[in-house]
């Protein structure tokens, strides 16, 4: 389509717009191609009101007496009904114009089952605010402005009074299209991720959780291809459309480009009655794939991809073996069917996922979930600090750490070399952006040069417990694996090389901090090495991570759960030692780790100020104070190329 569509609501002829008033209200069919529709396109549809649509010399208005209420929070999830208008459109790029018999600030005005008024202006889709909104709402006085990609062979423009009993209407609507953008001579594609939690790019303040998006990037060879993650929390087929997230990819991407799709963890929800709810039945959620992102994405000229979701655990296996979570809505089976059916790129993580856990077992994958005990970190969840311990005593079987996006990635990528050496032509375009020594290591099978930081005796059983921490500081290159790749977990810490690990996390000269003779680190020692480096670092100033930033309504804080004068051995911590013990222990730089147990909030009564640290240990000790030093809100480790 090529031309503009301009509707006239009003009884004033206007030249080059279709006239549509009239006594009778005009009901939609596929012959004229225009009209009302008293339910709309969303999933499930919203009932919208013929009866009340009322012609004026102005345009078409009406007014509600009430509305219809849910269980959400939103005043946006009621359904204000108002009216929807259909255009018969095909697939592609529009910009949508309409203008109001009424101030605009009384009306709410979407398009297609989309959020009123959304997306909004200076606000941006990830956490660490590198990817800003470009396709937002404009508006001013009686004058509303949206572009949009549609999937379906009509568009759906939805209007709803704010509050009851006010009158809103439509003078105008007009309907331009937008081309598919070209990428320039020479520029590179991009890769574009969309998903949930699982792919997510999260913050320093969230560690240790992480997605597989945020490390694929990595994998990649920048100078071929741009990697740019949309994927965010709590996202579905469904809400990632809803909000505009899906929509301003497709305006922003260019033809040629590429975009992964993996939702079905918060599809499995049972809200999908809910207006804006994450969950769909099958139905629902082949529906979303078939009728409105495919064709929205072929129609901009982008490629799609899928990668079925990786299997949840469940976190009270203690041994055996893990199997499949989507028991109730087989949704990784159904993108697999669908991608067969519609000829389309399909990763599938989620049997490869099942594979890894079983390789590795059940005490190091439940290692490389959401399993935090106190002293791990200083983040957060939506629950509140994780320093003490997983907020809502659990291990989260949903969520993992950064030692298990790696291996996500590496599966993914692996899988495109492989279809893409069977002549799939999308894997083998995605392969050859990848990067030679991930080429290499996909054809040898040896992984130690892209991911020199993993160790060999950390990957399985109890000695993978701490795999997370010990990756990082290997990956950091403040702790180190012999020659054979073995990181020794469980022996005791140099007191020369905790000191210089210290030094290099904190950023601190080396010579601030206190020396000792003893050839090992005790706990004592340790806390008087990191409290050196914070006053250093921070002169005793307490970081956002420490105060209420961090708790909620559960009052589940930051500081020890016990007082340092209640640890019942602190008679035994050096005379000459104690003051700076305390202040780290009140600092929560060290903590008591007697009882510790992941999955609950539990804090010792022991500080046992002369036990020797572990190599595991002091790993752990140095991601905390490596979080702690990096500011809240800002990306966990990751360089982003921004669209331009």
């Amino acid at each position: 389509m090529t031309q503009t569509f301009s509707f006239n609501f009003t009884s004033a002829v206007k030249a080059d717009f279709i006239q549509v008033n009239s006594d009778a209200i005009p009901v939609y069919n596929e012959e004229v191609g225009y009209g009302f529709v008293p339910l709309t396109s969303a999933f499930p549809p919203r009932v919208v009101h013929l009866r009340n649509i009322q012609a004026t010399e102005d345009g078409y208005i009406l007014s509600e007496p009430y509305f219809q209420k849910c269980m959400s929070e939103s005043p946006d999830d009621y359904n204000h009904f108002g009216f929807a208008f259909r255009v018969q459109l095909p697939p592609g790029g529009y910009h949508i114009n309409v203008k109001t018999t009424c101030p605009i600030n009384d009306a709410m005005i979407s398009i297609s089952g989309m959020r009123p008024n959304a997306p909004e202006r200076d606000c941006y889709w990830d956490a660490a605010k590198q990817i800003p909104v470009k396709q937002f709402v404009k508006f001013k006085e009686d004058e509303w402005h949206f572009s949009y990609a549609n999937g379906r062979e009509f568009i759906d423009i939805e209007v709803e009074p704010k509050v009851t009993n006010r009158t809103v209407g439509i003078k105008e609507i007009i309907i331009t299209p937008i081309p598919a953008l070209e990428r320039r001579e020479r520029e590179n594609p991009t890769l574009f991720l969309l998903g949930d939690s699982t792919v997510k790019s999260y913050t320093f303040d969230e560690a240790p959780m992480h997605g597989w998006g945020q490390v694929f990037y990595s994998f990649f060879n920048e100078e071929k291809v741009n990697v740019v993650n949309y994927a965010m929390g709590g996202r579905s087929f469904k809400s990632a459309y809803s909000e505009g997230r899906f929509n301003d990819i497709l305006l922003t991407a260019k033809a040629g480009d590429y975009i992964i799709l993996q939702f079905g963890h918060n599809d499995e929800r049972t809200d999908e009655g809910e207006r804006f709810g994450r969950g769909s039945t099958e139905n629902m959620y082949r529906a979303y794939i078939k009728h409105l992102y495919i064709p929205a994405i072929r129609a901009r000229g982008l490629i799609p991809i899928f990668v079925t979701p990786m299997s949840r655990i469940d976190s009270r296996l203690t041994e055996g073996c893990y199997r499949n979570s989507f028991v109730k809505r087989m949704f990784p089976d159904m993108l697999k069917e669908i991608g067969r059916e519609l000829k389309i790129t399909t990763i599938d993580l989620n049997t490869k996922s099942l594979e890894y856990y079983n390789e590795i077992g059940v005490k190091a994958t439940k290692a490389l979930f959401m399993s935090i005990e106190a002293g791990e970190t200083p983040g957060k969840t939506n629950d509140g600090t994780y320093a003490n311990g997983h907020p809502s005593n659990k291990i989260d079987g949903t969520h993992f750490k950064e030692a298990l996006a790696h291996p996500f990635a590496r599966i993914i990528v692996t899988e495109f070399a492989l279809l893409g050496s069977k002549g799939n032509l999308v894997a083998k375009a995605i392969t050859s952006f990848i990067t030679d020594s991930v080429k290499k290591a996909i054809t040898t099978g040896n992984w130690d040069e892209v991911l020199d930081q993993c160790c060999k005796d950390t990957m399985t059983g109890d000695q993978a417990y701490y795999r997370n921490q010990i990756e990082k500081v290997v990956q950091l290159k403040v702790m180190h694996k012999d020659e054979c790749g073995y990181f020794y977990p469980n022996r005791p810490m140099e007191t020369e090389e905790f000191r210089r690990a210290v030094a290099s996390i904190m950023k601190v000269n080396l010579d601030q901090l206190t020396t000792f003779q003893e050839r090992y680190i005790t706990r004592e020692r340790m806390a008087v090495v990191l409290y050196d480096a914070y006053m250093e670092r921070f002169d005793g100033h307490k970081l956002r991570y420490m105060t209420d930033y961090n708790d909620v309504e559960n009052h589940i804080t930051y500081d020890p759960l016990t007082p340092f004068e209640k640890l019942k051995d602190i008679a035994e911590i050096s005379p000459v030692l104690y003051r700076k013990v305390k202040g780290a222990y009140e600092l929560g730089l060290a903590r008591s780790e007697e009882g510790m147990v992941r999955g609950k909030i539990t804090n010792g009564t022991y500080f046992e100020p002369r036990e020797v640290v572990t190599r595991a240990k002091a790993a752990k000790a140095l991601y905390f104070m490596w979080v702690l030093s990096h500011p809240i809100g800002v990306e966990n480790g990751i360089q982003w190329t921004r669209v331009t």
